[in-house]
């Protein structure tokens, strides 16, 4: 009689049945922890940018807080600082991945923003600054939004749904803890 080698068809498919097992277990933990790590990086985000607005409002006291996002930033995606050094349209605050990630198509970390500031007597007195998931379910489920007292709100986001620009607190916005 003759040995047989290798592997027999139903050992082969046990050991597919036990890989396929385990994928099933370990792929949604993997989604889930990557959806918590870009929610902390958006709201990691967004505390930099309350710090960016803070310094942006001392460095131009004529101005008050920036006129728009890309303002903090040194310009365009990818650009750096000017030569010249900082200027109030590009205050090379933030880098530009984030002063420019404004659409879903430029997001970081898997989220968008929006940002409104709101003028008084010529001065940008106040903003808020909100952030949605660019894919929801996907690269995030909560919406994040902050103003200028730099408390950090969030609440639960749906499919389709937008950055805020008005209204950072209430009963719908409850306070990140």
């Amino acid at each position: 009689m003759r040995k047989q080698k290798g592997f027999s068809l139903i050992e082969l498919l046990i050991v597919v049945a036990i890989i396929l097992i385990i994928a099933a277990i370990a792929i949604p933990n993997l989604l889930r922890a990557r959806i918590a790590a870009n929610e902390s990086s958006a709201v990691s985000s967004i505390r930099t940018i309350n710090t960016a607005e803070v310094t942006y409002s001392v460095g131009y006291p004529g101005v008050g807080f920036s006129p728009s996002l890309g303002a903090l930033g040194p310009g365009g995606v990818g650009s750096s600082c000017p030569a010249t050094g900082p200027l109030s349209t590009a205050a090379c605050l933030i880098d530009s991945t984030l002063s420019n990630a404004t659409t879903p198509a430029q997001a970081k970390s898997g989220y968008y923003f929006a940002y409104t500031p709101l003028a008084s007597a010529g001065l940008n007195v106040s903003y808020v600054i909100g952030t949605s998931p660019s894919a929801f379910n996907v690269t995030g489920v909560r919406n994040f939004c902050s103003n200028e007292d730099g408390v950090l709100h969030m609440n639960a986001g749906a499919s389709g749904s937008t950055p805020i620009t008005a209204g950072c607190g209430g009963g719908t916005w409850p306070v990140l803890q």
